[in-house]
């Protein structure tokens, strides 16, 4: 990693976004031991939403949204467990794997998306057929 000696906010001005990663739901199950995938699709639409990152606000919608899919395929039980995990390990002041912002550079915290940035995200998600 280059080292930058201006500002951090600078530094992060010309950031760029790596491409989208999924593990799945990360350190928690993908689903139960008969339904092996039950709430991947939630866990791969949440991870996308880390993936980019953004505001605070823009967070607890990607939580809530997790939340409302994992509760519409009929586990609202897992949920309190899966969102207790996210809220403390998915916080974008640590350099995890699966951090608020995971595919820029850390540190980010929580910020807007420049137009820039999201040009960025929009022309990786363009080969997924992820917006």
């Amino acid at each position: 990693m280059a080292a930058c000696t201006l500002p951090l906010s600078a530094c992060q001005a010309n950031a760029e976004l790596q491409p989208f990663t999924n593990d799945g739901c990360s350190a928690f199950p993908d689903g139960t031991l008969s339904q092996r995938t039950l709430w991947l699709q939630c866990c791969t639409a949440h991870d996308r939403a880390y993936w980019q990152g953004a505001t605070y606000a823009e967070r607890e919608a990607a939580d809530n949204a997790l939340r409302d899919c994992v509760d519409a395929v009929g586990e609202p039980e897992i949920v309190v467990l899966m969102l207790a995990g996210v809220r403390v390990g998915g916080t974008p002041y640590l350099p995890t794997r699966f951090r608020w912002g995971y595919g820029w550079p850390w540190p980010r915290g929580y910020r807007a998306l420049t137009d820039i940035e999201r040009q960025q995200v929009e022309n990786l998600s363009a080969g997924t057929g992820q917006h």
